[in-house]
C-alpha cells in the first residue's frame, strides 16, 4: 500500500466507496466520475503503477471480475455495450498510478464518452519493420 494512493485508500477502507465486487484480491467499485451510467473501476488491492507492471495472475483475476461487471452492466442497467480501459502512464490518460480498470457501459450516440481512433493508414508507415521491433520472442 502506499500511502499516497487513493485507490489504496479506498482498498484499504479509509476512503468510501460503491462497491460493487470485493474478494482478497480485486476491488471493484463505482467510479465517482461516472463518464456514463455505470462506469466501474476494478483495481487490484495491492499496490502496482499500471497494467504493463502487475503480475499476469492479478491482471487475470482483475480482467475476470471486469469481465462480469460488464456483463451485469448490459443485463441489469440495459447498456448496448461496454468499454474496457486501462491507461498505462501519464501519456496514455493515466491519471491514478495504480492498476485499475474502467468498464464504461455504453447507451448509444447520447454518451458522454468518445474514445476516437483514426486511420492513418494512408501514412507512410513502414509496417514490417514495426513489426519486428515489437515482434514478441
Amino acid at each position: 500500500m502506499q500511502k499516497n494512493c487513493i485507490f489504496c485508500q479506498i482498498a484499504n477502507g479509509e476512503i468510501p466507496c460503491h462497491k460493487i465486487f470485493e474478494d482478497d484480491d480485486v476491488l471493484a467499485f463505482l467510479d465517482i466520475s461516472q463518464v456514463t451510467k455505470g462506469h466501474a473501476l476494478v483495481i487490484c488491492k495491492e499496490h502496482y503503477e499500471n497494467f504493463l507492471s502487475t503480475p499476469k495472475d492479478l491482471v487475470h483475476k482483475v480482467m475476470d471480475i471486469a469481465q462480469r461487471v460488464g456483463q451485469v452492466q448490459i443485463q441489469m442497467l440495459g447498456a448496448k455495450g461496454v468499454n474496457i480501459v486501462s491507461n498505462c502512464y501519464e501519456n496514455a490518460g493515466q491519471s491514478v498510478m495504480h492498476f485499475h480498470v474502467h468498464v464504461i457501459p455504453r447507451y448509444g450516440k447520447t454518451d458522454s464518452f468518445i474514445l476516437e481512433m483514426k486511420d492513418n493508414s494512408k501514412e507512410s508507415l513502414n509496417l514490417p519493420a514495426i513489426a519486428d521491433q515489437i515482434k514478441l520472442k
